[in-house]
């Protein structure tokens, strides 16, 4: 089979797939992670960007590759989560950028595209890394640009580049140590190969579909203002009957054919556990009642349909022509400020913080969520603290997206956030700030203690499914199943003995008398420091320890 171009709705297709493909895969991606931590999001956050195109371009109907590219990208950009999904945006922001004149895609122009994906992906970088998403995508398009002067068929180099990402793939855990000690690969690396891949089967007619069955929006979706006929049945009626057969063979055929007598968009799949439903109707006790006879039911959801319509019709005609609302200006200085815990979002409220982002490990932000934050914050001049290395990129992609001026400080750690903004003075300029705050983070030092969310084999270390895990700035410190212990060796590590602060933020559920367990250890070991406790309310972590 010999194709030569790719149209727009191909590439529309092409990019939904790669979408479908990592959401797939995304707990593998996941378990890719070095640490066995539970923050392991790479998948996760990949799959919540790639999501945003997939969205976005279903909704759409692009007439050029250029235009089709052109939606990615800025979908991308904006739904960008964690380093990896931000990289991810920005191969398909080069990629766009190449081809924003292509009606259609050919070879030539396939191979220069993916090169400009990777150069815009190598240029945000600042020390770009190898054994990582860049070697395996920069490898990928390298090889397509060399076949490309001699194949014209687009499939082929597809092959071309996803054998080439593959060899690259395998490649990260030479050129990565700390990948080789783990022994895995890079898993932002492996969502690319899947992007490759998905791409290249759907060329060949093989879409990728959703396992979970979710599907995103359809592109022929009309809107809802145009519906003009009634809603013949109100209640979108969906649950799950837990089985009891006691003995006898259910005949399912009997409750799908009494739900299509009382409602319609009937749905009735079963196994030899469970019985899934779905279906329409002005009478869902009957459905319920129906349906109890066969067993428990669970996951009720009731949804009237009538309400919705008409709230999905005021929601489009009141956002139709919606503007970013941009918070004026009344102060020269403001900061928007990622987070999570109570404890510790109050103290940067009772520091300055104007806007507040929830997110953090596990739940990182989009470049959206933190550009709405910005947009909000009533000052000229925005400071973003991130507080997480895996938020900065998509907070830096923000500076670009608003008429404010935006400082992103490259604070790692919610406690180099903290000591960044008892060191901000109003009265200064930019520079003089960025450079206190920055100072004041970086004498920060930050260990922590969460558990180990899966078995593994780390450096040396043999780690078990829920067994505490510290970490001294990111790095392993110690891991077992008594507290004191792990806390003993982690605060070693950070070497407190020599800081004059102390503090321990106790996480969400943590109890403060086994709280107290690790300040005791800490004033032990920093006799001199004031050692504070407080209740963070952090998810994830059951302690933060910041010394300075």
């Amino acid at each position: 089979m010999l194709k030569e171009q790719i149209t727009a709705a191909e590439f529309k297709r092409m990019v939904i797939s790669a979408s479908a493909a990592i959401d797939n895969n995304k707990q593998k991606l996941n378990e890719l992670n070095v640490f066995p931590v539970p923050d392991g999001d790479t998948g996760t956050n990949m799959s919540l960007t790639a999501r945003a195109a997939a969205t976005a371009l279903a909704a759409s109907e692009p007439e050029t590759v250029g235009k089709a590219a052109e939606i990615t990208a800025s979908a991308l950009l904006r739904g960008a989560r964690g380093n990896s999904g931000v990289i991810l945006s920005l191969l398909f922001r080069g990629f766009a950028k190449s081809c924003v004149n292509e009606t259609e895609l050919c070879a030539a122009s396939l191979g220069k595209a993916l090169s400009s994906g990777v150069d815009a992906a190598y240029r945000a970088v600042m020390k770009p890394a190898e054994g990582t998403i860049l070697s395996v995508s920069r490898k990928a398009a390298e090889r397509v640009c060399e076949e490309a002067e001699s194949v014209s068929d687009v499939i082929a180099l597809f092959d071309s580049a996803i054998d080439a990402a593959r060899s690259a793939l395998d490649e990260t855990m030479e050129l990565n140590p700390v990948l080789k000690k783990a022994g895995v690969v890079d898993a932002g690396g492996a969502g690319w190969l899947l992007v490759l891949e998905a791409m290249r089967d759907t060329l060949l007619g093989n879409d990728v579909k959703l396992l979970s069955g979710e599907e995103v929006a359809s592109s022929s979706a009309a809107s809802f203002a145009d519906i003009d006929e009634d809603i013949t049945f109100a209640y979108c009626t969906e649950f799950i009957v837990n089985i009891s057969r006691e003995g006898k063979k259910l005949d399912v055929a009997k409750l799908r054919a009494y739900l299509e007598s009382i409602g319609d968009c009937v749905v009735v799949v079963d196994d030899d556990d469970i019985i899934k439903v779905h279906v329409h109707t002005n009478e869902p006790d009957k459905a319920l009642g129906r349906a109890l006879t066969y067993g428990e039911l669970t996951n009720i959801k009731i949804d009237n349909m009538r309400y919705q319509h008409n709230e999905k019709v005021v929601s489009e005609q009141s956002t139709k022509k919606e503007e970013p609302k941009i918070a004026p200006a009344e102060t020269k200085y403001g900061f928007a400020v990622v987070g999570a815990g109570e404890g510790i979002m109050s103290a940067f409220r009772d520091l300055g913080a104007n806007t507040l982002v929830e997110g953090g490990q596990t739940m990182n932000p989009s470049t959206d969520d933190i550009l709405e934050a910005i947009n909000s914050t009533p000052s000229e001049i925005v400071f973003v603290l991130p507080n997480n290395k895996n938020i900065i990129m998509a907070a830096q992609q923000t500076v670009e997206l608003t008429e404010k001026q935006v400082v992103v400080l490259e604070t790692k750690t919610m406690p180099q956030g903290i000591s960044a903004m008892l060191a901000f003075d109003p009265d200064a300029e930019v520079g003089q700030n960025v450079t206190a705050m920055m100072e004041a983070a970086s004498n920060v030092s930050t260990g922590s203690i969460t558990y180990a969310a899966r078995d593994s084999e780390f450096d040396g270390h043999t780690i078990k499914e829920g067994e505490y895990l510290a970490l001294n700035e990111g790095k392993l410190s110690a891991s077992g199943r008594d507290l004191s212990e792990v806390a003993n060796k982690l605060v070693s590590d950070m070497g407190i003995e020599d800081k004059g602060f102390v503090t321990v933020f106790y996480g969400q559920g943590v109890k403060q008398e086994d709280a107290s367990v690790v300040e005791s250890i800490c004033q032990e070991k920093a006799s001199d420091a004031e050692v504070m406790l407080l209740d963070g309310g952090q998810p994830v972590y059951y302690y933060l320890i910041s010394a300075e």
